[in-house]
């Protein structure tokens, strides 16, 4: 098997054990005489699965007892819409803090069900950076604040939680979620789409606090006809994520990359292999000025990391290269261009090693 380095912002790069686990499972599950795919989602051997998935998202973010964790499908996008639509009513207020086209997506769905308006906005520069303490207000009586952990277009990150002020908080975390220690108890909804650092596409992770659990159901109550099914986080609390046939396969994946990075040492483990892997390539990126980044350096991500080469024309031939010596999904995204390295947990930092070693050679070559 020859595996290139994978670079890719999503789907991403998974590790090889649990894609060697995946394998094993798909003629035959544990013992079932069923293949991974082929197992009810009412059967015991996936019960097993989607609780073991989980205890250990439980386990590794600190998750509170009291919260409620969902398995859906549809996304993070379909959460721009539901989560906005079962924590508010016609009247109530939603304010974004929006730092990339993701967060802009998310207010524009939400001002379908409420008054859903951008406290704060990084376009004018270019999404360059994440706003700091005293940057933005929430307005009074707004239901909750919402924010966009890390942006995987323009590579800018939280390294923090942001104030809410004294309103409740929501997170996007579809592309940093499980990369370090993180305080969920200071959230009340937090959403992530696997295909990240969960595993394939397909799957999204919801957690709830009480308040949320129980805004749905009132939300619901006061809607003519209630919520509908799909679409209502109480109803799919209540079925344990089995209202609907689940994405089987993709909930094992999960579990697995899950048990992978408890077996790595869990998310204090996490963010010492994502620092050592940031440090390498920014600091490649910062030795010379024949590299420019994207973000300031206050807000840099972890987990993309954006930067320019001198011209459009050297951008090109640099992926071109690249991909040719198995340093492949390096373009920037369509929206931006230029040059965009995922450093998701799975990537190994002999990859990005790699990728330095190639921009050393490729500036000493075109520089």
């Amino acid at each position: 098997m020859s595996r290139a380095h994978n670079f890719s912002a999503g789907p991403a790069v998974l590790p090889v054990s649990v894609i060697e686990e995946l394998q094993a499972a798909l003629p035959e599950f544990q013992g079932s005489g069923q293949g991974l795919m082929e197992l009810s989602h009412r059967s015991a051997h996936f019960q097993a699965v989607i609780d073991s998935a989980d205890a250990r998202l439980r386990r590794l973010m600190g998750i509170p007892e009291a919260y409620s964790v969902l398995f859906l499908q549809g996304g993070a996008s379909m959460q721009f819409f539901m989560g906005a639509l079962n924590l508010c009513g016609p009247e109530d207020k939603a304010d974004y803090v929006v730092t990339g086209a993701w967060s802009q997506k998310a207010v524009k769905e939400a001002n379908r069900v409420c008054d859903a308006t951008a406290v704060w906005s990084g376009a004018e520069s270019g999404f360059d950076r994440v706003p700091g303490e005293g940057d933005y207000d929430a307005r009074e009586g707004a239901t909750f604040l919402h924010y966009t952990t890390n942006n995987t277009i323009y590579g800018t990150q939280f390294h923090g939680v942001p104030s809410c002020h004294g309103t409740h908080l929501v997170a996007d975390m579809s592309s940093d979620i499980c990369s370090r220690p993180f305080d969920v108890a200071a959230h009340d909804m937090i959403y992530a789409g696997a295909q990240k650092n969960l595993g394939p596409s397909g799957v999204v992770a919801v957690i709830l606090s009480p308040w949320a659990l129980e805004r749905s159901r009132t939300t619901g109550q006061s809607r003519p006809g209630g919520l509908p099914s799909m679409l209502d986080y109480g109803l799919m609390v209540d079925k344990g994520s089995m209202f609907n046939t689940p994405n089987t396969f993709g909930i094992f994946a999960l579990e697995r990359v899950l048990a992978w990075v408890e077996g790595l040492g869990g998310l204090p483990a996490m963010e010492a292999r994502n620092q050592a892997k940031i440090d390498m390539l920014y600091g490649e990126i910062d030795r010379s000025d024949f590299w420019t980044g994207h973000a300031q350096r206050g807000s840099r991500s972890w987990m993309n990391v954006t930067w320019r080469l001198p011209t459009p024309e050297l951008e090109a031939t640099f992926i071109s290269e690249a991909a040719a010596t198995g340093l492949v999904a390096l373009k920037g995204h369509r929206s931006v261009g230029g040059i965009r390295a995922s450093l998701y947990n799975a990537l190994e930092p002999e990859s990005v090693a790699a990728l330095v070693d190639f921009m050393q050679d490729f500036e000493s070559r075109k520089g």
